[in-house]
C-alpha cells in the first residue's frame, strides 16, 4: 500500500510541474513569454498549491482512505480535461477585455490553471495522512514523501521542456495527462477495494 501511495504522490508531483510549463506555451500567443506571463504562471500555481495543502491536510483528517485519495485524482482530471476544448476561448475573450501582459496573463492563469491545481495540492498532505502510522515517524514519512513528490515535479519539469512539448501537441499533452489522473485514480481505489478482502 505504501509503494502505491508514494507512486501517486510522485506522479501528482510530475503531473504538476508539467502542468505549469504547458500554462507558459498556452499564455504565450497571446501575452508572450515575458517575466510578466511566468510571474503571474507562477503567482497562481503557488497560491493554488497552498490552497490545496490546506485543504487536503484538512480533509485528511476525516477518516482517510485510499478510495477518497483516489477522488482526489478523478476530480482534478474533471476539472483538467475542459482545458482541451475551453482554453483557446477563454484566452481569446481575455485578451479581447484585458491586453496588458501583467493582468491579462495573470487572470488568464487564474481561470485556468487554479481550480485543477488546488485538488492537484490537495495530493501531498492527504499522502503524508494515508502513510503515518504513528506519530514519532511522521517527519521521517513526510519528508520522505516530499521527497518523493519533488522528484516527481524535477522530472516533469525536465520531460516536459526537453521532450513532450516537442513530440506532441500541447491538447494531446493534456489529454494524456487528464487519462494518466483516471488511472491514477482507478489505482488508489482498486487498492483500497484489493485491501479489504
Amino acid at each position: 500500500m505504501n509503494l502505491v501511495v508514494y507512486g501517486l504522490a510522485f506522479s501528482g508531483g510530475f503531473i504538476i510541474m508539467s502542468l505549469e510549463l504547458l500554462g507558459g506555451r498556452i499564455l504565450a500567443p497571446y501575452f508572450g513569454s515575458s517575466i510578466y506571463v511566468w510571474g503571474s504562471i507562477i503567482t497562481i500555481f503557488m497560491l493554488s498549491l497552498s490552497g490545496g495543502y490546506l485543504i487536503g491536510g484538512k480533509l485528511s483528517t476525516h477518516s482517510p482512505t485510499m478510495t477518497k485519495f483516489g477522488i482526489i485524482f478523478l476530480c482534478a482530471a474533471l476539472l483538467l480535461a475542459p482545458l482541451v476544448y475551453l482554453s483557446e476561448m477563454a484566452m481569446e475573450l481575455i485578451f479581447l477585455y484585458v491586453t496588458d501582459p501583467r493582468y491579462g496573463s495573470l487572470l488568464a492563469s487564474t481561470v485556468l490553471f487554479m481550480v485543477p491545481t488546488v485538488f492537484l495540492g490537495m495530493i501531498s498532505p492527504y499522502s503524508v495522512r494515508l502513510l503515518i502510522e504513528s506519530v514519532a515517524r511522521s517527519g521521517e514519512v513526510a519528508g520522505r514523501l516530499y521527497f518523493v513528490s519533488t522528484l516527481g515535479s524535477s522530472l516533469g519539469t525536465l520531460a516536459t521542456s526537453f521532450y513532450l512539448v516537442l513530440w506532441f501537441e500541447i491538447n494531446t499533452i493534456l489529454i494524456f495527462m487528464t487519462a494518466s489522473l483516471i488511472v491514477l485514480s482507478a489505482i488508489a481505489i482498486g487498492s483500497d477495494k484489493w485491501s479489504t478482502r
